[in-house]
Order: C-alpha cells, then sequence, then structure tokens
C-alpha cells in the first residue's frame, strides 16, 4: 500500500461504499490521512459498571454473559439485548435496527462499550453504545478521544476511523518539509506526528500539538505566498495617477446622491494609492447595493483625467453590461467614451472596439473574459478593476494581473469580508471596507415560514406580483442526513440534481401554486447564453417568478424584484444567505425575504433566528466564520483562493507565527531551496490574489 492506492482497492470497501467516500472527496489512501475530524467523543472515562451515573459520558470493559435478537412487537423493529458485566456488576445493553450485531458479538466477548448512561426501572442500562472487541494494542473507536469526521448518508463513523487507522502507518512515510529552525522558531511537532495526533490523540496536549502544526501548515503557505507577492509587487513600477482635487469634487457633487461616510473614505484611499509609483493592489468589500461601482467610478475617472485609459471586468456578460449601464449613466455628461467588450459579440464589432482600444480611441472599457484575448493590447492602461474576481478561474485570475502588469489593481466583492480575514487570507492586498448603505434604502423584512403558513406565504407573493413585484426562488441542494450518524449536511454541486432540483420546483410553482403566473427556471446546466436569456427576461418583467440555484449568477440589478424565497434556508451559510436577501431590496419598493426550512435542528433554528434579526453583513459574516470558518463561508476551498480547514481567525498567535516564519524564508531563499519549491507547486493548485 502507498500514496496513490485506490480507497476501493481496501478491505472491506465495495462499490457503493467507495462511492461514498468518492463523494466525500476521499479516493486514495492520502485522501483518508487528509480527511481530519471536526469535533472528538471523550470517552476516556472508564468506570466500573456499578458505579454507573444516568446522563454520564462513560465507557465500560466487561464481558458477554447474553446477547440475543427480537422483533418489537409494535413496530416490528429489531431489538438487540445483551447482558455485559465486570466485578463489580451487570449492565443492560440495548440496541436497536442493528440485527447484525449479533453475528459480531458473542458469548464470552470482552468489549469497550462506551455511551451515554440511562436508567429505567430495571436499573442502569446503554442504549446503541459504540462497541468494540477488547485489544492489548488499545482501542480505535471507544475508551478514547474518538474522532468524528464528516460523513455523508450509509456510511458509518466506524467505517471511516476502521479505514483511516488501516493506512495510518502511510504517515510515518510523509518526509517532514519545514526546516528544523522554523519548527522549534515556532515550537512545532513534526508533520508525521501531527498526523498520528489529529486523527488518534493520546491526550489533549497530544491532540493540541497536533492541531497546532497542521493549522500552522495551512497559514505559513498563505504569509509566504502573501511575503513574496509583496516582495515582486515593490519591484513593479506604476504610473503615478495625480488627484484631479477640483474635478473630481465637482463630478462627486453632481452625483443625484450623497456619498456614504464608507464611500468618501474608500474612495480617498484608493485616489492615494494610484497616485503612488507602486502598482495599487486593493480590494473593495461592501455589502450587495453600498455603492461600490461609484466608488470606482471616481478612481476611473481620475484615471481618465490623467490621460489613462481603465478597464472594467465582470464574471458574467449580464454584470458586464450592467456596469457598462452604470457607467455610461454616471459619465453622461463627461467626454468619456465608455465601450463594452463580450464573447457573445459577432466578429466585426468585436474586430472594431478591439481596434479601438488598442488605438486609445476608448477611455474605459468595460468587459467579461473576452478582454483577457491575446489581440487586446491597450494604448495606455493605468487602471484595472475587477469585480468578483473570485469567480474568475485561477488561470482567468493569472492572466488579468499579467494583462494590468505596471497598472493599478482594484477588485471588488459584495461579500463582506472582516477586516480580519481580508488581513490573513489577502496578505499582501490593502483592504477598503465599505459598510453602510446609501440613504433612502429601506430595510428588507426578514421572515422564517413555519410549514404551516406555507400557503399563506404563497398568497402573500401572489399579492406582490399582482403589485406589479418580482419574485426570486432559491433552491438549496442537500443530501439527507443519516439519522444514526453526527449532525454534519453534504452539499451538492451536481449540476444534474442542481437540474432536477430547479425543475421540480419550477414544476411544482408553475403548475400548481401559480398557474396564472408567468415562471422561469435557471439552473447549472443550461449554456451561459440561455442563462442570459432568461435574466433579459426577468429584468424586463417577461418573467415574475424566477426559480434558481445558489450555483447561478443572481447578482443582477432587478430593482423591481421584492422577494426573495429560499428553500431549504437550513442548508446555506449566513453569508450566502445575506448575498440572496441582497438581490432584493434595491428600490424605494418594500421588499421581503422569506426563509423555508426543513430541519428540526435547534443548532439551524437559532442560525436563522439570528438572520432574521440582523441585516449587517459584516457581523453576519463574522458570525459565519465562528460557526463555520473561512473554506465554507467564502466557498474559497473550491474557488483555490484558500483552503483553510482547521485553522480559524482566532489563531492570532498561530498566524503571527507564521508570518515571522514566512518573512525568515524570505530574507534567505537560496537557503530555504525546498520550501520555495513546495510553495511553488502549492502555487500551481492554488492562487492568492
Amino acid at each position: 500500500m502507498d500514496f496513490k492506492t485506490r480507497v476501493a482497492e481496501l478491505g472491506g470497501v465495495g462499490k457503493k461504499t467507495f462511492k461514498k467516500f468518492e463523494y466525500l472527496g476521499v479516493k486514495t489512501a492520502k485522501d483518508l490521512l487528509y480527511y481530519f475530524p471536526f469535533r472528538y467523543e471523550d470517552y476516556r472515562k472508564i468506570v466500573p459498571i456499578a458505579q454507573l451515573q444516568a446522563g454520564e459520558l462513560v465507557t465500560i470493559c466487561g464481558q458477554v454473559e447474553l446477547i440475543a435478537s427480537k422483533k418489537s412487537f409494535r413496530s416490528r423493529k429489531t431489538i438487540t439485548e445483551a447482558l455485559v458485566s465486570d466485578k463489580s456488576g451487570s449492565v443492560r445493553i440495548v440496541w436497536f435496527n442493528q440485527p447484525f450485531i449479533t453475528k459480531n458479538i458473542h458469548v464470552g466477548d470482552i468489549l469497550y462499550l462506551s455511551g451515554k448512561a440511562q436508567a429505567d426501572m430495571l436499573g442502569p442500562k446503554l442504549t446503541s453504545p459504540i462497541y468494540e472487541k477488547y485489544k492489548k494494542e488499545g482501542s480505535t473507536h471507544t475508551a478514547r478521544l474518538v474522532p468524528i469526521y464528516p460523513t455523508t448518508h450509509g456510511l458509518t463513523q466506524k467505517q471511516i476511523r476502521f479505514l483511516i487507522s488501516h493506512v495510518m502507518g502511510l504517515a510515518a512515510k510523509i518526509k517532514e518539509w519545514l526546516p528544523a529552525n522554523i519548527l522549534e522558531q515556532a515550537d512545532l511537532i513534526p508533520f508525521s506526528s501531527a498526523l498520528y495526533g489529529i486523527h488518534f490523540p493520546t491526550d489533549d496536549n497530544d491532540l493540541k500539538l497536533s492541531t497546532d502544526r497542521l493549522k500552522f501548515d495551512e497559514l505559513f503557505l498563505i504569509q509566504l505566498r502573501a511575503e513574496l507577492a509583496r516582495q515582486e509587487k515593490s519591484t513593479l513600477q506604476a504610473p503615478p495617477i495625480s488627484f484631479k482635487e477640483d474635478k473630481i469634487k465637482e463630478f462627486v457633487s453632481s452625483l443625484p446622491f450623497t456619498l456614504t461616510k464608507s464611500q468618501k473614505i474608500s474612495a480617498w484611499e484608493i485616489l492615494q494609492d494610484i497616485a503612488k509609483t507602486k502598482p495599487m493592489n486593493r480590494l473593495v468589500s461592501g455589502d450587495v447595493g453600498s455603492g461600490k461601482t461609484v466608488v470606482a467610478a471616481i478612481a476611473i475617472y481620475n484615471a481618465f483625467l490623467n490621460g489613462y485609459q481603465a478597464a472594467m471586468m465582470a464574471p458574467t456578460e449580464i454584470l458586464a453590461q450592467q456596469h457598462y449601464q452604470s457607467l455610461q449613466k454616471l459619465f453622461s455628461k463627461l467626454n468619456i467614451r465608455v465601450g463594452l467588450l463580450t464573447g457573445s459579440q459577432t466578429g466585426k464589432l468585436k474586430k472594431e472596439i478591439v481596434a479601438d482600444i488598442n488605438d486609445g480611441k476608448i477611455d474605459v472599457v468595460v468587459g467579461t473574459h473576452a478582454l483577457l484575448v491575446e489581440n487586446v493590447s491597450f494604448y495606455k492602461l493605468g487602471l484595472v478593476v475587477v469585480d468578483e474576481q473570485h469567480r474568475f478561474g485561477v488561470e482567468q485570475r493569472k492572466l488579468i494581473k499579467q494583462k494590468g502588469l505596471g497598472a493599478h489593481f482594484l477588485s471588488m466583492t459584495a461579500t463582506p469580508i472582516p477586516r480580519s480575514l481580508a488581513l490573513m487570507i489577502y496578505g499582501d492586498l490593502d483592504v477598503s471596507i465599505i459598510n453602510e448603505m446609501p440613504p433612502g434604502r429601506k430595510k428588507i423584512i426578514t421572515k422564517m415560514v413555519e410549514p404551516a403558513k406555507r400557503e399563506k406565504a404563497y398568497q402573500f407573493i401572489h399579492d406582490q406580483v399582482k403589485l406589479g413585484r418580482q419574485v426570486f426562488v432559491i433552491c438549496s441542494l442537500i443530501e439527507q442526513k443519516d439519522e444514526a450518524e453526527i449532525e454534519i449536511i453534504n452539499y451538492s454541486a451536481n449540476p444534474t440534481n442542481e437540474k432536477k432540483s430547479v425543475l421540480s420546483e419550477y414544476e411544482k410553482l408553475s403548475q400548481k401554486v401559480f398557474p396564472d403566473l408567468k415562471v422561469g427556471y435557471l439552473h447549472g446546466k443550461l449554456k451561459p447564453t440561455e442563462k442570459d436569456k432568461v435574466m433579459d427576461e426577468f429584468k424586463n418583467k417577461k418573467i415574475d417568478i424566477l426559480v434558481s440555484t445558489s450555483v447561478v449568477e443572481v447578482g443582477v440589478d432587478i430593482p423591481n424584484a421584492s422577494v426573495m424565497m429560499i428553500e431549504g434556508a437550513e442548508s446555506f451559510g449566513l453569508a450566502q444567505l445575506h448575498q440572496f436577501r441582497g438581490r432584493v431590496g434595491r428600490s424605494s419598493h418594500q421588499s421581503y425575504c422569506l426563509l423555508f426550512s426543513s430541519s428540526s435542528s435547534q443548532k439551524s433554528s437559532e442560525r436563522l433566528k439570528y438572520f432574521e434579526s440582523n441585516s449587517d453583513g459584516f457581523k453576519l459574516a463574522q458570525k459565519d466564520l465562528e460557526i463555520r470558518g473561512p473554506g465554507e463561508v467564502y466557498g474559497t476551498e473550491q474557488s483555490g483562493e484558500m483552503n483553510l480547514r482547521l485553522a480559524k481567525l482566532s489563531d492570532r498567535e498561530l498566524i503571527n507565527k507564521a508570518r515571522e516564519a514566512a518573512k525568515t524564508i524570505v530574507l534567505n531563499p537560496d537557503k530555504y531551496s525546498q520550501v520555495m519549491k513546495i510553495v511553488k507547486d502549492w502555487e500551481g493548485q492554488v492562487h492568492l490574489e
């Protein structure tokens, strides 16, 4: 067996089981080693049977005296009962619907049994405990800190633990990649020891040391990449775009609205940056509808006043057109030529626009990835603005950087990113935060809808459409939980499921619930041109209700949409729910966000109640980080920006240690060539802006 050995080749793994592991992203022995637990059950307390106390989480060690299965008279379920005893006494053990247990456990077996002690009129008992036969070399599932892993329907914790214990020997073959002085400087244990300790810790200290080491590795790679980017950036030269104060003030005062305080601060930070000879690398993070485009427009106008071109990129044609229209409107009284370049334009038109960009006849070009083609070379590019750049692929983002080499770089995101997270992820990036909404916007009324009130909610939606409003319906994609397993949900990004989920909801709403209304749908299997067509129809009020998945870009400005209905709201993070909610409330109409949940979990309910009563995106993002961690909140594991599975924002000491270690490496790259090579390999898979 080696790191590349497929899980399907390991003992006891059939086709069905392998598919379940594959669904979790675990295909090889190496994947198993890196599949970390998310919590632990403490079953270290081994107590004599006579001392069992109801409600305590305990482990007992005893011999099986009796074991038998029977069918329950009422429910026809299988009940397996056993009597287990030690020197101090006996206890009843009960399992439900696990008839195979009588094949695994026999009279005379000595077992470890871990679970919560209970008592009834017949005395103490353990219901559905984890069991394991006593072995001299120690236990895997009981009598220890027991790892609990993310799982999926039909895959048990025992199966996952068994296979991981089976491949643990490979950990010793992993070479230490951090230099000895860095390990000593940061007080870290070897990597192979950390892998043992995260899966099967001997005690709390072993668990802490192991977790710290693995967290450090995640943070160190990010910090080292940021240090290298900072160093690289310091050698680049950019054209200084001086602040044309009078003209900019005139432009701002001509706007039909007053800038918020945070818009003014963000604009000022950008204007100061672009006046330097060092290229600006700034991120503007602001809620949906907080006015990021106007801030970018001020910088674009300032570049124009200095004789430079500006380029603005968006991930979809609809968003590009939206920005194009916004800029045309903002610059309508100025002599600024705004152009649009997208993939769907005809060959002749595209050629003309590209020629005008290259000749400097277009001052500001707005476009999609079409701007990255080789024949677009720009006449005098001074500023590049990218909207939601995490939605571009890794290669596209590299091209954006290369195309704008020497130009000032501004990226915008509608995902509220707490400053502490931004500084950690984007160590080489300056961050501006817009945390206020323009005046006059009405607060969106958010309500959790109980199942009994669904019909009432449908009636409310119908009334809104009759008033001339439009509605978004978001469908979640969720795999069923295994009741006998841990409380963790797996989200599916399978386009086929996505299509099925949307089409079944579309069918229900268009045929049964709202047969008199125009209902449309969007899902991941539609071609980009089809998606654009549907969004155009929605924008032009030809569709009353749009059914969509979260996978599809719906970040288009539809001022007439006043209701956001979210099915399976419990399966989305707070930051994502907030993104959906921001699609409505973009005009003077009162808007609403209706949450439908099929979960009975108290945790889910508390989270949705928190969302219901909070409208500050940054607060919600912070809460989401506490609950779920950055990888899940920002989808960064998928988008290739950051893969933080263990590290958290609160690990300030480790972040500082990682930063210091990164500086040590960067100051002497030749001495640490092995580490530099690993970072380069890592960068092939991950691209930090």
